[in-house]
Formats: C-alpha cells, structure tokens, sequence
C-alpha cells in the first residue's frame, strides 16, 4: 500500500459538508460529542472517539505492549518508532474491524487514537513524564513525527488518525492541572513547547490535536483562540479536527472560573476553533443557538473537520482495504519479536566495571531482589494493553539460564511501603532474607524503581498525595535502605532501574560493589526476555537518555516554573549524575575527525562523522550533533540537540556516517516567538554526546568542535576537548 494516493482533503471536505449538510442542527450538536449517536439515514453509525495507543493499543484486551513511549525515546531510533507505530495500527484496525462486527461501538474501539503525547519532559517530578519522548524539542519532534506517520500509514485512507496533545504547555503538576496556568514567554513557548505539534502538523499531517487543561497565561487552553485558531491553524495551516482533553471544557467554567457556565463556554470554544469536546457540556452549544449565542454555520463549521476525519478514516467507503484486518493480527510472534527488539535499543546503559556482558560461566549462583524482579505492573508504564504473553525480568534470566546456573529470587522488600510482607512485623523485615541470600550468591541483580501505581496520571495512580507526580528523585519506599545492605554484603551488584524518570541514588552508583547500573524505562510485554539477552550479551545496549538524570530535585526550580531555568541540558547550570544523549554500549567506539561542508548561499551544514568500533562486540552507537550560539543573547544558554544517527558496528568496522543540520537550527526565537537570524559564527559538537564534563568524564572522549562563520564561509574544525560549563565542578 505504501505509495498510494492519500484521498485528496478537498474530497473528504466535500463529503464531510454533505454529511453535515443532511443534520439538523440539533443531530450537529449531538455529534460535537466525544461519544456521538447514529444517525441512520445518513448512515452514521454511533461512535466513540475515544482510544489509547501510546505504546500499544491500550485499554481494549489482548494488544502487543511495547516498552513506554520515554523508553522508545531513548532509542533516539525514529525508523524503529515507525515501523512500531504500523503494528498499533494495524492492531488498532483489527480492533475496530472485530467489535463494528458484533454491533460493539464502545469506548477504546474506534479509530482516532489520542497519541501521542508530544509535552515536553521539563521536570523530573512529572509523574506523566513517562508518556513523552523526553525534554529535547529535536528529539521530540524527530519521534513524533515518525510515530503519527507510522499510526496514519499511507493508503488512501488513514490507517488510524493519530492525535497530537496535550496542546499546549503541559507538564504537570498533575494536582493542580484542571484549573493551572502555566506562565510562560513567547520566546520559551515557541522554542521549546510548540517545535513538536508544528513537526506533527506540518511534517507529519497530523489528523487531530488535543487542548490541554491547563490555562497558557491566564486563558484555558481549550478556548484559546491564540492557540487553536492563530497558532495551530492560521500560522501552521492545521486542517484537521481539536478536541478537548476529557472533561477539560468543564473546568473552563469550574476549576479555572474562566467562563460562568457550560453555554458560555461552548460558544468560547467552537468561537476560538474547538471541534470536539471530550466531556458532557456540548449540549448546551443547542442553549446558545437558542440564546443567539452561535449561529448554525457557526456549529456546522465546527463539525465538518469531526465528519472529515471519519471520511478520511474510510468510515463510509467500500473500498477501505483495512476493513480486511482481522483480528488474529493482535499480538502476534512477530509483533512481540518487534516489542523485544525495541526494549533492548531503549535500555541505558549508566555504568558498567566490565562486568557486562555476564560470563554465566564465571558464576555459581545469582541472586535477583526487589519488588519489581518478578513484576508484570513493571513492564507496562501508563496507557497499556494486555500482552497475551509477558516475561518479568525474573521469568527472562531463569529462562537465559536454566542449566546453566541456580536463579534465587528473593522481594526484599515493597516498592513503596515500610513492609514486604506484614504490617505486624518490623519494618524491614524482609531484608534479612534479601541479605542472607545474597551473601550466599556470586552475583546480585537487584531490580528496583517505580511503577505506575504509583507514577503517572492523577486519578490513575494510588499515590494520591503526589497524583502521580514525584516527591524526589530516590528510589521510593525502603528500596535505597535494601540498595545499601546488599552492597555491603560485598557481592557485585547489577542495578536495574524501572520507570519513566531517572532516579538520585546517593552516592551509591559509585559504590565498589556497584558493577553495573541500567535503566530499562518500563520494557513492555517482552522486557524480561529483553533484560536477559542484553545482560548475556546476545545484544549490547544502546538507548541514550532522553532526558536529564539529576543528583537530587534541591535547587531545581519550582515544579510550577514553566520557564527552564535550571532544568534540562540546555539550561542546566550544573553537573548532572547522568547527562542527556549519555548511555554506553559493550564496545569502545571511537570517533575521528569530521569532514564539513557548507553549501553555497546556504546556511545548512553538511557534517560526515567517521566511526569505528574498536572493541570484540557488535554495537549500535548514536552518532549525536549539538549546536552552540553563544554570540546571541537569544540562544540557550548550553547547546541544542540539532541531529543524530542510529548506526550498527561490527568489531572492527569503520563507516561515516553524513547528517544535515538545517538552516532553521542555526536561527533563534526572539522575544516574541519570531524565527530570527542573530547571528553568523556557531559551534558545532560533534561525536556520541554532549560536549560537557560530565558526558566526558562518563565516556573518555569528547565531541569534535566545529567552528561555521556563514558571514565568511569558513569552517575550523577543532581537537576535541571538554567545553567550559557555566557550572563548578564542586
């Protein structure tokens, strides 16, 4: 199918307008409805917009889980992303196809699908942190895009209709996000919040977008004109359809006191752009019709783009080849093959003595402890399906191992709570056995973190205090006190961390017992087959962090600053435990000098960046761009992620891998969010991370500074060396 040409919109515009034309007004006001009624005549049937797949279809029984959308991310492998996103869609269809055929119309079985999540990760105490693709606006808009393009497919209709939210400004506190309002300069909303939904609209083609709670400084998202109709359709030419978060008008009215009731607010919204509303006042868009309010033209404008995105879905056609799909393409071999190739490129490897890959024959017995070694809820993250088959991350190494070597298990303790096993004992009561079996063992491996009990979204989590926002960076619960007795019963200690953030470990990842620490993010339905075969060796690491690891949340600013400040890598005025793009392999790759060309009366760059694995294992590595603008009092005050590669090595092999850093990169956001040129000399980084001390000290090398003057068409390429930092080393 790929290749095919798309319905042309003016075709799905006219017979949208047709559809629409046949309604009564009121039958129009019905259909502003997240769950719209039929309307037989017209043959429409009933139908829910409301569906999930933001790592997988979610919420509708039997689906492939792929690892959560932070861990894809960590890939920094967009082509991967895509080809994932074409199984959800293709999953997504044989769903759909499965209950139209049984007369099901519920909720989580349509074809628009409320994915991605596109907000930027700025803080790390964001408990929703896990649903992005991390705190780069570049990265972000690199994945996004590939993933709406893999959810929408190419054929004449759309496969699925992906919708990219939460539009805009969005990064918790969760707590507080129904009536929040979120301050923040054009100059920040247009360099770091907005890059990815224009990716999603003007790359991508995004079918849907969706507002936000909150209120983007002092107006509610979903009745801002600025933003929906200005922003979002007139500067970017977004054709398709907005809908509202879920009960997000209701708090334009209640949380946020912006309008007195739900009529007033519903002409706000379909005023300012709005076409759907997730939640229960669109009926009261008939009271203002009644109150002169709106005019029918007004209502059925506002639907049109709703009834198009049916249209373009292929809803009312007879030639729509997806209706084909069956349901025997969920969850299949393959499609879980493809989820366990994904969570071995997502897994960040943070430190490594050599212990990695394990020579099982080294060893006589190991140890796994924790609360979440032996944990399906760790797989998952948010937003998730059921995986018809699973592998915990104990379930993967018993089965690497079998025969070769004893697999204990021991809990240890909670994943939050002062107990593993009884309130009537002392706290602590399990570490003893923990300890016991470990000091008997050649070798621990402890699986430790969160899961979404307690991170994630308010009302979806048991961390009420927090809705799902994090207190600290520690580990939760009694989890560090366990960490600390195991390293001091003297055995190696491989680290496993669970969850969509970084964690603060106290001084203890350079403990002498640490040998090894990994963030596997939340694996998906295959991440303990995953674990298992990374560990061993059948694969190396090789996912990057996609955001910044902190030494502790003191001195971050205010979780309701929307301003960076001293948050991410491109403001952070800090060395941090675990930089962002920073993640080892099994191999030493090592970088030699770069070719630059600059193309005449442009400014773009072209850099080709020599590789070559010097180690005895094959490796993927991410060849990573950063650019520095230091001239202009516009820029960040660091460096911006501006492209990187995915590149496998054989031991031994050399390659140059070319990239492209557009004109764009080389321009900065003025005061009031224009794209501007401020300047001509820049410094290009490039190598396999950032060019801080920290990523240095991690990894032994440093990026080639390239030295770009468009003014003068020169190019000096530097001797690699660490940049100077705005931050002390002390």
């Amino acid at each position: 199918m790929a290749g095919m040409k798309r319905m042309p919109l003016e075709e799905a515009a006219f017979q949208a307008k047709a559809l629409v034309a046949g309604m009564s007004v009121q039958e129009c006001v019905e259909q502003l409805n997240f769950d719209a009624p039929g309307i037989e005549r017209l043959g429409i049937e009933p139908y829910n917009y409301w569906n999930e797949g933001l790592h997988g279809v979610a919420r509708a029984g039997t689906a492939t889980v792929f690892p959560q959308a932070i861990g894809m991310a960590a890939s920094f492998d967009p082509e991967l992303l895509h080809s994932i996103a074409e199984v959800i869609a293709t999953e997504g269809r044989a769903k759909y196809n499965s209950s139209r055929q049984f007369g099901d119309r519920d909720i989580y079985k349509g074809l628009t699908y409320w994915s991605p999540n596109l907000n930027i990760y700025r803080d790390p105490r964001w408990g929703r942190g896990q649903e992005t693709y991390g705190e780069d606006p570049y990265l972000t808009s690199r994945m996004g895009v590939a993933f709406i393009r893999g959810l929408q497919g190419e054929g004449k209709y759309l496969k699925l209709a992906a919708t990219a939210k939460h539009f805009a400004v969005h990064s918790g506190p969760e707590a507080m996000r129904h009536g929040f309002n979120a301050r923040v300069g054009l100059q920040e909303l247009y360099r770091t919040y907005l890059p990815a939904f224009k990716a999603a609209v003007q790359e991508a083609g995004v079918e849907s977008v969706m507002t936000a709670y909150n209120s983007l400084n002092n107006v509610p998202c979903s009745v801002d004109g600025g933003l929906i109709d200005h922003i979002l359709r007139q500067q970017w030419g977004f054709q398709g359809h907005v809908v509202s978060d879920f009960m997000a008008l209701e708090d334009v009215y209640g949380d946020h006191s912006y309008a007195s009731d739900a009529q007033e607010t519903m002409v706000l919204a379909i005023k300012a752009g709005l076409n759907l509303c997730a939640g229960r006042c669109s009926g009261a868009a008939a009271d203002a019709l009644a109150a002169g309010q709106l005019d029918q033209e007004e209502v059925r404008e506002a639907l049109e783009p709703v009834i198009r995105t049916r249209v373009r879905l292929g809803m009312f056609a007879d030639d729509c080849s997806y209706d084909s799909i069956g349901v025997d393409q969920c969850d299949t071999e393959d499609h879980r093959n493809l989820s366990k190739q994904m969570a071995q490129e997502t897994f960040v490897l943070l430190r490594n003595s050599g212990i990695l890959p394990l020579d099982a024959s080294a060893y006589g017995s190991v140890c796994l402890v924790g609360p979440l070694a032996d944990s399906r809820s760790a797989l998952l993250g948010n937003y998730f399906g059921t995986p018809s088959h699973s592998s915990t991350v104990l379930q993967g190494v018993e089965s690497a191992l079998q025969g070769l070597l004893p697999v204990r298990y021991v809990q240890g303790c909670s994943l939050s709570g002062n107990h593993a096993r009884s309130g009537l004992a002392h706290e602590d009561e399990g570490e003893s056995e923990a300890l016991a079996l470990a000091a008997v063992s050649d070798l621990v491996i402890a699986v430790m973190g969160m899961d979404s009990s307690i991170e994630g979204e308010q009302g979806d989590v048991g961390n009420s205090m927090g809705a799902g926002d994090r207190r600290s960076l520690g580990l939760p619960g009694h989890q560090e006190h366990l960490l600390r007795g195991l390293l001091e019963v003297g055995k190696p200690i491989i680290l496993l961390l669970v969850g969509g953030g970084g964690f603060a470990l106290g001084g203890l990842e350079d403990h002498e017992n640490m040998a090894a620490i990994m963030q596997i993010w939340y694996p998906g339905g295959q991440g303990g087959r995953a674990v298992a075969d990374v560990l061993l060796g059948e694969t190396s690491p090789s996912g990057k962090l996609p955001i910044t690891v902190y030494r502790t949340h003191a001195g971050l600013p205010s979780f309701q600053e929307y301003e960076l400040g001293n948050r991410t890598y491109r403001f952070l005025d800090r060395p941090p435990l675990y930089p962002f793009g920073y993640g080892l392999t099994y191999s030493r790759i090592r970088v030699d000098r770069p070719s630059v060309v600059l193309p005449d009366g442009s400014r773009r760059v072209s850099i080709g960046v020599p590789v070559r694995n010097e180690g005895d294992n094959r490796v993927s590595e991410v060849v990573q761009i950063y650019l520095a603008h230091h001239e202009s009092g516009l820029a960040v005050p660091n460096w911006n992620l501006v492209a990187f590669s995915r590149v496998a090595l054989s031991p031994g092999e050399q390659t140059v891998v070319d990239l492209e850093v557009g004109q764009e990169a080389f321009m900065e956001f003025d005061r009031d969010g224009r794209m501007i040129v401020d300047g001509d000399s820049f410094t290009l980084y490039a190598g396999i991370s950032q060019p801080d001390t920290r990523s240095v000290e991690l990894l032994g090398q440093s990026p080639w500074p390239v030295e770009v003057n468009f003014a003068t068409g020169r190019v000096r390429i530097l001797n690699p060396g660490p940049a100077v930092m705005p931050w002390s080393e002390n």
